[in-house]
């Protein structure tokens, strides 16, 4: 106490100073509307510039929140897309049956692998999500691969960059089809094998899922024609295909369900046996 009491006197002048000055300001600012208006200008500035960086922060931090929201919003964009017939075609009940049927899992790629000959992602959602063998993978640019094995909480995907791989797919502009397979060489080529040559392909062609994919929708995108190429001895074209999917950089995934596939299925195979 004796200390403050010292240090006030012997301060006393500078403090009175002080004292004098800030009432002087006080006293400028209240009575001319000039100063009165650049301090408040100053004061919003320096307050303003600290709620933008704590904006910005918060912003930050809810990024991940984001994230997930829009791709839940692209999931629900896609399976309006989907529900939307064909209109290059006259419209009928049994050929988009199918179609009109379809639920979407929205998931994210935990692993990716594209350096080997087999091909697997490995997704952060199983069983427990509705996730099951043999449904078809997309993202936002095109096909990603098929499910190939899941647990309650992850799956695995076969990638089209695998040797494995076969897809029914067709050229956009007709209904020539082939399968879509990978020579295992190039992570940003596939391979459209066994289109006929009464075919008419060029250049720039759009590839997409064909219409006998039990799998995927008719006319999920793939890629574009890049080279054309004559088998000789089948009298078939094989089409390299660039893919619209960068596929060493994937994140954000839609599996598709088409509630129909297990009821296509079992008429197919009873079909089939009927006929032995």
């Amino acid at each position: 106490m004796q200390q403050i009491f010292h240090f006030v006197f012997k301060n006393s002048y500078k403090l009175l100073f002080l004292l004098f000055l800030s009432i002087s300001l006080l006293l400028t600012v209240q009575s001319h509307s000039y100063h009165k208006s650049k301090i408040i200008s100053s004061a919003n500035f320096l307050t303003g510039g600290v709620y933008a960086q704590m904006n910005s922060m918060s912003e930050y931090l809810h990024l991940k929140t984001q994230n997930e929201a829009l791709a839940l919003e692209n999931a629900r964009l896609k399976m309006l897309l989907f529900n939307q017939p064909d209109t290059s075609k006259v419209m009928q009940l049994d050929t988009i049956k199918g179609v009109k049927k379809i639920d979407i899992i929205v998931s994210k790629v935990i692993h990716n692998s594209y350096n080997s000959q087999e091909n697997y992602l490995t997704i952060n959602s199983g069983e427990k999500a509705g996730i099951r063998t043999d449904m078809g993978v997309i993202n936002d640019l095109g096909i990603v691969g098929i499910i190939e094995k899941t647990s309650e909480n992850y799956a695995t995907i076969q990638s089209i960059l695998n040797t494995k791989s076969q897809i029914n797919a067709k050229i956009k502009k007709s209904d020539h089809f082939g399968t879509l397979k990978w020579d295992g060489k190039n992570t940003g080529y596939v391979q459209l094998i066994d289109v006929p040559r009464l075919a008419s392909v060029r250049k720039g062609d759009t590839i997409v899922t064909g219409q006998q994919s039990g799998i995927f929708p008719e006319n999920i995108g793939i890629g574009t024609i890049d080279k054309v190429y004559i088998d000789n001895e089948t009298n078939y074209f094989t089409l390299s295909i660039r893919l619209f999917n960068d596929m060493t950089n994937i994140g954000h995934v839609y599996i598709i369900k088409t509630k129909d596939n297990n009821e296509i299925n079992q008429l197919e195979l009873e079909t089939t046996t009927t006929k032995k």
